[in-house]
C-alpha cells in the first residue's frame, strides 16, 4: 500500500494542482471586470440635470449581486488556504510517523503507558556487517531486501525492486520446502545465511507467518508440481500453526526457523509453553532441530532470526565405523620395550622344528 501511494503521490499532485488553480482562477483575478448590465445607449431626458445621477431598481439589484459574489469569493479562497494548511501538517505527521521509520524502528507502549523502542531490526543488520564474510549471501523474503543491503552491507537474493518473479518463487519454494529440499536449492544458489521475521514472542503481526501463504502461492505459480498450496491448509481449509495444522506446515524451513527453541518460552502460567503471541495459539511442532542449519543469531526480542548454512561434509558417513579418540585427561604412558622386541627383529617369527631322516627311521623310499 505504501508504494501504491508513492508511485501515484505525484500524479495526484499534479491533478490536485490543476483544480486549486482553477478554483482561483474563477474566484479571484487581479483584474477587476466590470459588468455591462444593458448595450442600449442611454437617451436623454427632458428635465433632468445632467450632473444628478440617480441609480435606477437595476442597478441596485447588480451592485448587491457583485457585493454578494465577492464575499463568496474570499471564502473559498480562505478554505483553500485553510485546507492546505492542515495538509501540509498532516503530510508532516504522516511523514515523521509513518514513512521515515515503519518498519526499522518499532515503538510500542507498555502495561504502565511508558513508550518503548524495538530495535531488532538495526541490531541484525549489525551484526550482520560485523560478524559475516563481506562476500557472504543472505537469504530472505524480498520486503527486506533493501535494508539488508543498505543496513547490512550484504547482497541478497532478491528485494523490493521484485523484477524477477521466478527468482522470488525459488526463494518461496526453499522457504516452504522441508530442510533437506531447501538445502538443495540454498547450496545452488550459494547461500550462506538465513533470514527470518518472527512476531510471535512479542505479538509483531507483519511477520514472516503471517506472509507464509503468499510465499506459497508464488512459489506454486512457477513450481506447480512441487508446492501446492492445498497442503498448507487443514482438512477443512484452515491455516493454523498449532497441533492442528498441515504436517506439510509444521516441517517446512520457515515454520522451523521461526519455532527454533520457542516452545522452551513460558511467558505466563496461564499459558503453556510455545504460546504464540501474534496467533494466540501454542504451537504444533515444538521437537524442532536442524541438520543443514544452525542458529547464528537471534535478535533481543526474537524478531530477527538468522541462521548460517552449514558447508558440505568432505567425507562420507559411516554409522557403522566407529573411531576410537584417546580421552585428553588420561595420562599417556609409552609401552616398555623388552628384549624380544628389539629394533628390526620379527615378530611371531616361524619356527623350524628338525625332524629324522627317513634312513633313521627305516621307512622304504619310493623310487
Amino acid at each position: 500500500m505504501v508504494r501504491l501511494m508513492l508511485t501515484f503521490t505525484p500524479i495526484v499532485c499534479c491533478l490536485g494542482a490543476i483544480a486549486i488553480s482553477q478554483t482561483l482562477t474563477q474566484n479571484f483575478s487581479p483584474e477587476e471586470t466590470k459588468v455591462k448590465h444593458s448595450d442600449k445607449p442611454k437617451t436623454r431626458q427632458k428635465g433632468v440635470n445632467r450632473d444628478k445621477k440617480e441609480d435606477t431598481p437595476q442597478e441596485e439589484e447588480d451592485t448587491q449581486d457583485d457585493y454578494l459574489n465577492s464575499g463568496t469569493k474570499n471564502f473559498v479562497v480562505m478554505a483553500i488556504a485553510l485546507t492546505l494548511m492542515l495538509f501540509t501538517v498532516h503530510c508532516t505527521w504522516v511523514t515523521s510517523n509513518a514513512y521515515s521509520s515503519p518498519s526499522i524502528v518499532l515503538a510500542t507502549q507498555g502495561a504502565d503507558g511508558s513508550r518503548m523502542i524495538l530495535d531488532d531490526f538495526r541490531e541484525a543488520y549489525f551484526w550482520l556487517s560485523q560478524n559475516t564474510a563481506e562476500d557472504a549471501t543472505v537469504m530472505s523474503w524480498w520486503d527486506y531486501g533493501y535494508q539488508i543491503a543498505g543496513m547490512g552491507n550484504r547482497t541478497t537474493l532478491v528485494d523490493n525492486n521484485t523484477w524477477n518473479n521466478s527468482h522470488i518463487a525459488l526463494v518461496g519454494m526453499a522457504m516452504s520446502s522441508p530442510e533437506e529440499r531447501a538445502y538443495k536449492i540454498m547450496r545452488e544458489l550459494g547461500v550462506n545465511y538465513v533470514l527470518a521475521i518472527f512476531g510471535g514472542f512479542i505479538g509483531y503481526s507483519g511477520d514472516d507467518i503471517n506472509k507464509f501463504l503468499w510465499m506459497v502461492r508464488i512459489a506454486q505459480g512457477e513450481h506447480p508440481s512441487v508446492i501446492k498450496e492445498s497442503e498448507y491448509f487443514t482438512p477443512s481449509g484452515e491455516f493454523r500453526v498449532d497441533k492442528e495444522g498441515s504436517p506439510t506446515l509444521l516441517n517446512c524451513l520457515m515454520y522451523k526457523m521461526c519455532y527454533y527453541r520457542f516452545g522452551e518460552i513460558q511467558f505466563d502460567p496461564r499459558t503453556p509453553s510455545g504460546y504464540d503471541r501474534t496467533r494466540n495459539v501454542e504451537i504444533g511442532n515444538k521437537d524442532i532441530s536442524f541438520k543443514y542449519l544452525e542458529e547464528a543469531y537471534t535478535t533481543e526480542h526474537w524478531l530477527v532470526r538468522i541462521y548460517k548454512v552449514k558447508d558440505l561434509s568432505n567425507r562420507i558417513e559411516n554409522e557403522g565405523a566407529k573411531l576410537h579418540f584417546r580421552d585428553k585427561k588420561t595420562k599417556y604412558t609409552p609401552p616398555i620395550k623388552s628384549s624380544s622386541r628389539k629394533r628390526g627383529s620379527v615378530q611371531d617369527k616361524l619356527k623350524v622344528t628338525k625332524g629324522r631322516s627317513l634312513k633313521q627311521t627305516g621307512a622304504k623310499v619310493r623310487q
